[in-house]
């Protein structure tokens, strides 16, 4: 018996947000794959609008709590965010124009490249330098940077933030994971908004069902991160170890067609 599209897209959510729960960075990775060929969202722009909505709401919600807790530098958060926006708008306008199937291949290459990130950069967890001396442009920089590759794949980019926004002003983990989901927030949202612009809707109950299924799934993931907390770098080895498998699955269903 055949499970139902909507079941699915809860189950995805689900996954996406006990992931990010637990492992942190690059959770929001499986969201398009997942969207893709579990979901059966059609095509992969489709796919990328409609996670991107997903993740852009959920990094607001998730927003909230870190900014009560005082782990939002509102500071570099007001300088990155502009600059990130931009480069999610520039991305997001070259993604639209390159094939869907050339899209597909490169996202699977970038998973790679963010399953070593995750294996080298398990153990650290770096200092508090807070502020760098003339942090202000190379935030810019950093910003313009990270978000024209995450507007170009449509994804969160929380993985690029977190360690750009360290690097550009001295923060340590913590505020820069804090500060980075008010750029992923709105980064995000901008490439929707480019892709809904150019006709390319989310599909809108689909990313309700996603972000209902992300909830449940991160309060999961929540409670299981403090008993977890002593396996996280095997944990992270494991995903890492998913984001592999799934970019081979796509790397064979592109050459394959």
């Amino acid at each position: 018996m055949a499970i139902p599209p909507d079941v699915l897209a809860v189950g995805c959510g689900s996954l996406v947000g006990l992931a990010l729960a637990v492992v942190g960075g690059g959770g929001s990775m499986l969201a398009m794959p997942l969207l893709l060929y579990v979901v059966g969202v059609p095509g992969a722009h489709a796919a990328i609008g409609t996670g991107a909505l997903a993740v852009s709401l959920n990094a607001f919600a998730n927003l909230v709590p870190h900014a009560r807790a005082g782990h939002v530098r509102w500071k570099a958060a007001f300088v990155f965010a502009p600059a990130v926006i931009i480069g999610a708008w520039l991305g997001s306008s070259l993604g639209k124009v390159v094939d869907g199937r050339h899209l597909v291949a490169l996202f699977a290459m970038l998973m790679l490249v963010v399953a070593f990130m995750m294996v080298r950069g398990r153990h650290n967890h770096g200092g508090d330098a807070w502020p760098k001396p003339h942090m202000t442009p190379r935030l810019g920089g950093v910003g313009l940077s990270a978000g024209t590759l995450a507007g170009f794949f449509g994804i969160g980019g929380g993985f690029l933030y977190v360690p750009g926004l360290m690097f550009a002003s001295g923060m340590g983990i913590i505020y820069a994971v804090g500060t980075s989901l008010f750029a992923v927030g709105l980064s995000a949202l901008t490439t929707t908004v480019n892709y809904m612009r150019s006709g390319i809707m989310p599909e809108w109950h689909v990313t309700l069902e996603f972000i209902g299924g992300g909830i449940v799934g991160g309060w999961i993931g929540a409670l299981l991160a403090k008993r977890l907390a002593r396996t996280r770098g095997a944990l992270t080895l494991v995903f890492a170890g998913v984001l592999v498998v799934v970019s081979g699955y796509m790397l064979w269903r592109t050459w394959h067609g």
